[in-house]
């Protein structure tokens, strides 16, 4: 698999990589499903592709325990949980902001980067 020249979508791989984690209205999920389903030669940017996808589900993953430890705080009217789940609610945005920022730095620069965990995923996925 290649690292360099155009990808199938006619950019550069580090601009098609950079924008697999932009997470301005959704661009990084628009372009990690085209990426994955155009691209089958370009290996920075189907690694980007996925390990921008599998941050998505993280962060979905993690706003839903953390609602669901609010929600439990307010029913069992304690406020230590709805104290936890509002943690794990900032805890896994910034998480996110931060993965997706180094991200993106790294694929405007053309540099595979991996995340810890998902990184190795995405890595086995993208070949």
């Amino acid at each position: 698999m290649e690292n360099s020249g155009k990808s199938a979508l006619g950019l550069d791989t580090n601009v098609v990589a950079g924008l697999a984690y932009l997470p301005i209205c959704a661009v990084n999920l628009i372009m990690s499903i085209i990426i994955i389903v155009t691209d089958k030669t370009n290996k920075l940017a189907r690694f980007s592709a996925f390990q921008s996808l599998l941050l998505v589900g993280i962060l979905i993953i993690g706003y839903v325990i953390g609602i669901v430890i609010v929600g439990a705080g307010v029913a069992a009217n304690s406020g230590i949980l709805s104290i936890l789940g509002s943690l794990v609610y900032i805890g896994t945005f910034l998480i996110f902001t931060v993965c997706t920022i180094i991200g993106c730095i790294q694929g405007f620069m053309g540099k595979m980067f991996k995340l810890p965990i998902i990184g190795n995923m995405a890595d086995n996925w993208s070949n």
